[in-house]
C-alpha cells in the first residue's frame, strides 16, 4: 500500500480504496493525523471520535474483503455539524445548554450516508443553535479561516466548511437556513449547495427555523456535491416536510463544458452599489466564462429582495422562539438549579445556557408571535415572503437560472462585526432571498479579492435555480469548473498537492 495522498475528492479517493490502493483504515488514520497536525489553529471541530473511526474502518475493510459490494462513499471520511444527531456521539449545537448531550437516535440523513460507506470523523463547530454568520457565536472556540486565521470562515456552519476546505475531510455537512452553507463555501473557497426545500429529509437535524432549515453538502467538486446529494436525498416518512421524490439523480452532460441555450439572469438588486468592487469584479469573470461556455447573461429583477432580511427575522426567530422552548434543563442537556421552584430552574437554565445572540432572537421570536403584534409582524412577513417568492417565479419565466455573488464582501475579519447585530445579518442579504423561496441554491470559487495587507481571500458565486432544479444549477458549475481552476486553489498556509 502507498501513502494516501490527502487532497482528493471523495470520488477519486472512493474508488482508490475500491481497486485496493488504500485500505479504509489507511485512509482514516491520513484525515485523523492531518486534523491533529493543524486543528489546534482552525480550529474545525468540536469532537473528533477517532476511536469510532477506527473501528468502522476496520468493518468496512473486512467488508470489502469478504466480497460486499461497496457504496457510493466506501471509505470516505465525512465530517458532520454538530446539530446533527449520530447515535452515541456529542451533539451541542455550539451551545452549553447541550453540552454532553448524546443523541439515542441516527438522523435519516446521517443513516444513509452509512449505509452509503461514509465515515464520520466527528462533529464541527457552528454557531450556536447555527444563528450567526462568522462562527463567532459559541461559548467554544471560533472556527477560523484557513487563507487568513485573522478572518471568520463564514456561519453557521463554519467548521464543516473549513475541515473541508483544510483538506481535513473530503466532504462534510452542514445546514443551511438562510445561507449557514452558502457563505462558508464562498468565504473558504469551496462549494456548498442548498437543496430545494424537502429534498433532504431533517429528521435528526436539531431545528432553528423549521420551515428554512435544510442539510446541505460541502465539497471540493461539483462530481462530489452530486455524490452526497444522491445519498442523502429521498423522500422520509419521518419528517413530514419530506418531498415524495426519489433520490436525486445527476443527468451528466455530453459537453460539460458547454452552456449553450442556457439562460442566467443576473438581478440588478444584487449587483447594487453597496457590493465590494473586488467581488464584483471576481462574479463578472466567472459570468463571462459561463458566457463564453454558450449562456446567455440576462439582466432581471428581484424588487422585494430589500425586504428579504426583515422577513427572514422576523419568519426564523418565531420559529426559533417556538423550537427552543424545549431546552429548559428538564429532558436535555445541562441543567441550573434555581432559588425557587421550576420557573426559576427554567430562568436560570436558559440564563446560564444561552448565548447573547440565541437569547436575543428568542426574544425577538416571542415578541412577533405574541398577542397583538402577530398580525403586524408575522402575518405580515408570510406575506413578504410569497411577494419575494413570486419575484423568482416571475424571473424563471424567462431564465433557467439566477447568479450573483454569495456575499457582498470578502471574508471579514473575527471581531470586525460581533459588536454589531444589524451588519452581521446583512452578510447575509444575497442568500437569504433563495431560502425564503425554497429553491435551491450554490455557492463556488469565482476568483479573489485582495485584502488591505495583502492576503487573498476566496470570492463565491451563487447559482439560484427553479425549485427542483439541482440538475441545472450542478451542470452549470461544471462548465465553469471545466473552464477555469478555482477550485483546485488551496488556503496557501495549509495547501496540499490535490490529486484526482
Amino acid at each position: 500500500m502507498s501513502t494516501v495522498p490527502i487532497g482528493r475528492d471523495a470520488t477519486a479517493l472512493r474508488a482508490a480504496i475500491v481497486a485496493g490502493e488504500h485500505t479504509v483504515l489507511e485512509v482514516v488514520e491520513a484525515y485523523l493525523a492531518r486534523t491533529q497536525q493543524i486543528d489546534d489553529e482552525l480550529h474545525a471541530y468540536l469532537v473528533v471520535d477517532g476511536e469510532g473511526a477506527r473501528r468502522r474502518a476496520r468493518e468496512l475493510d473486512a467488508a470489502l474483503a469478504a466480497g460486499e459490494s461497496p457504496g457510493p462513499l466506501f471509505g470516505v471520511p465525512v465530517a458532520l455539524k454538530a446539530n446533527m444527531c449520530l447515535e452515541g456521539m456529542e451533539i451541542n449545537c455550539g451551545s452549553r445548554v447541550l453540552q454532553g448531550y448524546r443523541p439515542p437516535y441516527t438522523a435519516t440523513f446521517v443513516a444513509r450516508l452509512l449505509a452509503a460507506g461514509a465515515v464520520p470523523l466527528g462533529m464541527t463547530g457552528m454557531d450556536e443553535f447555527a444563528m450567526g454568520s462568522s462562527g463567532e457565536n459559541t461559548p467554544f472556540d471560533t472556527p477560523r479561516n484557513p487563507w487568513d486565521l485573522s478572518r471568520t470562515a463564514g456561519g453557521s456552519s463554519t467548521g464543516s466548511a473549513v475541515a473541508v476546505a483544510a483538506d481535513m475531510v473530503p466532504i462534510a455537512l452542514g445546514s443551511d437556513t438562510g445561507g449557514s452553507v452558502r457563505q462558508p463555501a464562498a468565504f473558504c473557497g469551496i462549494y456548498g449547495m442548498k437543496p430545494t426545500y424537502g429534498r433532504v429529509s431533517r429528521y435528526g437535524l436539531v431545528a432553528f427555523g423549521s420551515s428554512l432549515d435544510q442539510v446541505s453538502p460541502f465539497a471540493r467538486s461539483v462530481r462530489d456535491l452530486e455524490l452526497v446529494l444522491s445519498v442523502i436525498s429521498g423522500h422520509d416518512e419521518a419528517d413530514s416536510t419530506s418531498l415524495p421524490l426519489p433520490p436525486f439523480e445527476s443527468q451528466p452532460s455530453r459537453e460539460p463544458g458547454r452552456l449553450l441555450g442556457v439562460r442566467i439572469g443576473l438581478p440588478k438588486e444584487y449587483f447594487s452599489d453597496d457590493l465590494d468592487s473586488e467581488v464584483r469584479d471576481a462574479c463578472n469573470a466567472a459570468l463571462a466564462t459561463l458566457e463564453e461556455a454558450g449562456a446567455e447573461l440576462v439582466p432581471v429583477e428581484l424588487p422585494h429582495t430589500k425586504y428579504a432580511i426583515p422577513t427572514y427575522y422576523v419568519v426564523a426567530t418565531a420559529e426559533a422562539s417556538s423550537n427552543l422552548a424545549r431546552y429548559d434543563g428538564v429532558a436535555y442537556g445541562q441543567r441550573r438549579d434555581g432559588s425557587g421552584g421550576l420557573q426559576e430552574m427554567f430562568a436560570a437554565t436558559r440564563q446560564a445556557g444561552f448565548g447573547d445572540e440565541v437569547k436575543r432572537r428568542i426574544l425577538l421570536g416571542t415578541y412577533v408571535l405574541s398577542a397583538g403584534y402577530y398580525d403586524a409582524w408575522y402575518g405580515k412577513a408570510l406575506k413578504v415572503r410569497t411577494l419575494l417568492r413570486r419575484d423568482f417565479e416571475q424571473a424563471f419565466e424567462s431564465v433557467d437560472l439566477i447568479a450573483g455573488p454569495t456575499t457582498p464582501t470578502p471574508p471579514f475579519r473575527v471581531g470586525e462585526k460581533s459588536s454589531d447585530a444589524l451588519a452581521m445579518y446583512l452578510s447575509d442579504i444575497l442568500t437569504v432571498p433563495a431560502s425564503l423561496a425554497g429553491l435551491p441554491a450554490l455557492s463556488l470559487p469565482a476568483g479573489f479579492a485582495t485584502a488591505e495587507d495583502g492576503a487573498r481571500l476566496p470570492v463565491g458565486l451563487q447559482l439560484i435555480g427553479p425549485r427542483l432544479a439541482e440538475a441545472s444549477i450542478l451542470r452549470a458549475a461544471t462548465a465553469l469548473e471545466s473552464n477555469t481552476a478555482l477550485h483546485e486553489h488551496r488556503a496557501p498556509a495549509y495547501a496540499v498537492e490535490a490529486s484526482r
